[in-house]
This record gives C-alpha cells, sequence and structure tokens, in this order.
C-alpha cells in the first residue's frame, strides 16, 4: 500500500477504457467520483479546464484556453511542445451543448479532424463520461489513436484528481 499525505487527495480505483468501435469510430470511458454537473463545468469552463487538460507527462504546456460553450460557439486551444518549432493549436465549433449532459464539437485543425461527443450521465452520485471520436476514414483514426492510448487515461486522471482536490466527491452535490 502506498502511503499519502494528509493533504493528498485519494486516489480512485476508475480505470479509463478504449474501445475501436468500428474503423472510424473510437470509444473512451471513465468513471468519475463527482456529479455531472460537476465534471461538466471542468470541460467547459476554461479557468478549470486548463488545470487538468494537458497530460503532464507530454512535456506541453496549455498557452491559451478559449472556449465560447454553446451552439455555434467556438474554442481554441493553443500548446506549446518541446518537440514543436512553433505553438500548436486544437480548434473547432460546438455543434451541440445540453448542460451536465452532452458536448458535441468539430476538431477542425486539420482534414482529418474528428467530430467528438461527450456524454455525462449520473450513476450513483458519479459521472459515467463517454467520449466518442468519429474520424473521417480509418487512416485518420489509426494516426490520432498512436497518441491517445497513453493520453487519454493520464488526462482522465488528472481531471479525477483534479476534482478530488475541489472537494467534488461523490458526497456533495
Amino acid at each position: 500500500m502506498v502511503a499519502r499525505k494528509e493533504n493528498e487527495p485519494a486516489r480512485t480505483s476508475h480505470r479509463t477504457t478504449s474501445e475501436r468501435k468500428s474503423e472510424r469510430e473510437l470509444v473512451i470511458t471513465r468513471i468519475f467520483d463527482a456529479p455531472p454537473r460537476l465534471v461538466f463545468e471542468a470541460w467547459t469552463t476554461p479557468e478549470l479546464f486548463r488545470q487538468w487538460w494537458v497530460p503532464k507527462s507530454s512535456g506541453a504546456t496549455l498557452l491559451s484556453c478559449e472556449q465560447d460553450v454553446r451552439v455555434g460557439g467556438s474554442y481554441r486551444l493553443e500548446f506549446a511542445h518541446p518537440k514543436a518549432a512553433a505553438p500548436l493549436a486544437f480548434f473547432g465549433r460546438y455543434l451541440e451543448v445540453v448542460p451536465n449532459a452532452r458536448l458535441v464539437w468539430t476538431n477542425e485543425e486539420s482534414d482529418d479532424g474528428a467530430v467528438t461527443t461527450v456524454t455525462f450521465e449520473e450513476k450513483d452520485g458519479k459521472t459515467l463520461l463517454v467520449m466518442r471520436e468519429l474520424y473521417p476514414s480509418k487512416e485518420a483514426l489509426d494516426v490520432a489513436i498512436e497518441g491517445m492510448d497513453e493520453a487519454m487515461p493520464e488526462t482522465f486522471e488528472q481531471l479525477d484528481e483534479f476534482l478530488l482536490a475541489r472537494g467534488s466527491g461523490a458526497a456533495r452535490t
């Protein structure tokens, strides 16, 4: 058993699962120890999102985070990465926004960008988060999946730790 400091949040036992559903679709799931409204808030509030999104082991830094979370609104994330000569940008627009339940957005940084759907489902005071990435081709998913297999579990672990540190566990509603 690993000892932890008294002020350090307890780690959860939830796992991030990733499954290729078809040649073009990847589905990632995780249960978070917080109600959907708090998980949704962490996804849709720039000041909160920037605290957990970038996998720490990547060496990347989130330089800016702009989110206009409404149907037709846009987002733009800019990263600095030690292996990139210039900042990298991810951007798109929101196609669907159902508060505390569902987000759908485009990824427009390349022709191979996915449409991402994230659902937030309440399960006994916790949130079952399901993230679906639908790519325009098998080849686009093949390229994207290489980095996602390591990045998404780490990113979701960081979100879990962020929620726990904010005291948003299942006991709080």
